[in-house]
């Protein structure tokens, strides 16, 4: 089991040197860069205009809830506790660049201030159904176009509210009746610095080929798969199958962000503090290194930095990002 302590103690040194090596990007918002045929969310091929901006669509992650369509063809995905009630439930956000061939995304549900902070870094359009009243000025500090409701209803033996799917063709036909660009609008910086990346000689390496995340309400962990060079995504004891292409739902590289959070009201509702910087662990082919993240605005990409204060070079591929509440950061596993 790696030493967590010793870990975020070396860590924290390079947080201030993250700080000050963000501090020349630009807070306003620039034209995306992108390359011709590499979808910039993964740095692999794609067949979609480079221009095109993606989606993200609210999950939900309740074992009810299972099984999830289209989450394997997902860029992207977050997970973040949604309420610190019902043993502190998670929801997803998976985040597509080509999501127009997509025969169904979801089931979709409702959405948290997190999320629309982190939506906005994409530039995407956020779709989702409703949310508590405290979402409200996130949309208006992020100006972050978003669809909420409305979307296909596919019964599938479930109650109502697990029956929403966003289907091929709708997030364009929505985006197009509410006046929303397809294209990229605005995007502050990249996400990631793609690159190979055998983590080797960076420091505070570890093997990581079984993790698990404290997220109680569906015990997430992560198996490497080294036929595939994979992390293959388990929760409630299982293996996380997608219901659309019974494929494995298996990510090149995974990110825990130590995160703290604050509580909205009684009820559990709360808002992650991303805004900011902490420790976290990088993990890719079947190893793990400490770094630091860094957050500037509402609207600024997440950035990664290395021990020696170096911006993260990381592996093409899917890629998944778990915010794990500061209270429970000890509890993560890497073996």
């Amino acid at each position: 089991m790696i030493s967590k302590k010793k870990l975020i103690q070396a860590v924290s040194v390079s947080a201030l040197s993250a700080v000050l090596a963000i501090s020349a990007l630009t807070t306003s918002f620039t034209t995306v860069n992108a390359q011709a045929g590499i979808n910039e969310l993964t740095g692999l091929a794609t067949t979609a205009s480079e221009t095109q901006r993606p989606i993200a669509v609210m999950i939900d992650n309740d074992k009810k809830a299972s099984p999830h369509y289209g989450l394997s063809e997902a860029d992207v995905v977050y997970e973040m506790i949604n309420s610190t009630h019902n043993n502190r439930v998670t929801r997803l956000m998976a985040i597509y660049k080509d999501y127009n061939n997509i025969s169904r995304i979801g089931n979709i549900r409702s959405t948290r201030p997190t999320n629309i902070m982190l939506a906005a870094e994409y530039n995407a359009v956020l779709i989702h159904d409703g949310g508590p009243f405290y979402i409200y000025p996130y949309f208006d500090a992020t100006g972050l176009n978003h669809l909420s409701g409305g979307f296909s209803r596919i019964p599938n033996g479930k109650s109502r509210e697990f029956t929403e799917y966003c289907v091929a063709g709708e997030a364009a036909s929505r985006m197009a009746k509410a006046g929303y660009s397809t294209d990229y609008t605005a995007y502050e910086g990249q996400h990631f610095t793609f690159g190979a990346n055998s983590l080797a000689d960076d420091a505070g390496v570890v093997s990581a080929t079984n993790v698990s995340v404290p997220f109680p309400h569906n015990s997430t962990q992560f198996v490497y798969n080294a036929a595939t060079g994979t992390y293959d995504f388990y929760e409630f004891g299982s293996s996380v199958v997608d219901g659309d292409d019974k494929q494995q739902v298996t990510f090149t590289n995974v990110f825990l962000q130590d995160c703290d959070f604050t509580l909205l009201d009684k009820n559990g509702y709360m808002v992650y503090n991303c805004i900011g910087t902490n420790v976290g662990y990088y993990l890719t082919g079947g190893m793990a290194i400490p770094v630091t993240w860094v957050k500037t605005t509402y609207t600024g990409a997440t950035k990664f930095y290395t021990l020696d204060g170096a911006e993260l070079v990381v592996n093409p591929g899917k890629t998944y990002i778990a915010l794990v509440p500061s209270d429970a950061w000890t509890s993560v596993g890497i073996q």
